[in-house]
């Protein structure tokens, strides 16, 4: 879409640093593309380049996670498996995925992108990774699968950053933690960010005016349509990740009693109460928290 309505697109081009005005506002990058070095400038700059963004960190913003606020994630695109092609299939527990959970996202009829997310903090306790998590599930899962690519990486799912604009910047997506802290799930909020951002950057270009106290527009948005929920899902978060294995399995026994169509917070406590009173008692710590 950005190349049909004309924006000039570099591919495999690695930005190595930003430039900036002597007030020390960014105004543009320097990037490396097909062997040599270039410069770009630019009235603003949309750092969308993921966790702990290094665009944001040359431009002076503190953009790194405490490691309880990342999970570690591994992917395969596996291929020659029995799945159902129009469900996306997901796994919890402690022993599989420890604070995440496993996923099966079809891309075909025998295909899927098959992929784990586990805490920051349990990476490597007991010595075992993310994709030791993978490995096992898909041995188990999928032992006639075929493995055609691999992808890793980890995803921001704590608060959003408390600063996302400067003079001449604005980060967005993973670039600003802007990924769900409960799911991990970023593409509908980075989509979010990216459209309020584009839209707080074109106005400070239309009035001569890209300072962090114009662009600030952005941020002002995100909190008031979105960020504000953040802290608020974190606890819950925090909640979840008290709950045993034994607890998911009771929790879903109670769901599975619902029907599809009315699958909301607050019918599941009146599901919950009616099947398994006692469970409201464990989950407590959750209605504190404001789950409802």
């Amino acid at each position: 879409m950005a190349g049909d309505a004309g924006a000039e697109l570099l591919v495999k081009a690695r930005v190595t640093t930003v430039t900036k005005s002597d007030d020390g506002a960014v105004n543009g990058v320097t990037f490396r593309h097909s062997g040599r070095d270039y410069t770009c400038k630019a009235k603003t700059v949309i750092a969308a380049d993921g966790i702990e963004s290094q665009v944001a960190r040359w431009a002076g913003i503190d953009s790194t996670h405490d490691l309880r606020d990342v999970d570690i994630c591994a992917q395969y695109l596996v291929s020659n498996i029995d799945i159902i092609p129009d469900y996306c299939d997901f796994y919890v527990g402690r022993e599989i995925a420890p604070r995440g959970y496993i996923w099966v996202f079809p891309k075909g009829k025998n295909i899927a992108n098959v992929g784990v997310g586990i805490g920051g903090t349990i990476s490597g306790k007991g010595g075992k990774l993310a994709i030791d998590y993978l490995n096992e599930f898909v041995k188990r899962k999928f032992p006639d699968g075929r493995i055609l690519a691999q992808v890793v990486g980890c995803v921001p799912v704590g608060d959003s950053l408390p600063e996302i604009v400067g003079d001449g910047i604005l980060l967005i997506g993973d670039a600003a933690h802007h990924s769900d802290p409960i799911s991990g799930g970023g593409i509908a909020n980075a989509m979010y960010s990216g459209q309020f951002a584009a839209e707080a950057a074109v106005e400070g270009i239309r009035i001569g005016d890209v300072s962090a106290k114009a662009l600030s527009a952005y941020q002002t948005r995100w909190n008031d349509q979105i960020g504000k929920h953040f802290k608020h899902i974190c606890r819950i978060r925090d909640g979840l990740f008290k709950f045993s294995d034994d607890m998911f399995d009771r929790c879903a026994d109670v769901i599975s009693k619902m029907p599809s169509e009315k699958v909301t917070m607050t019918q599941m406590f009146k599901t919950v109460l009616k099947h398994q009173p006692r469970l409201l008692l464990e989950l407590r710590h959750l209605i504190l928290a404001g789950w409802v």
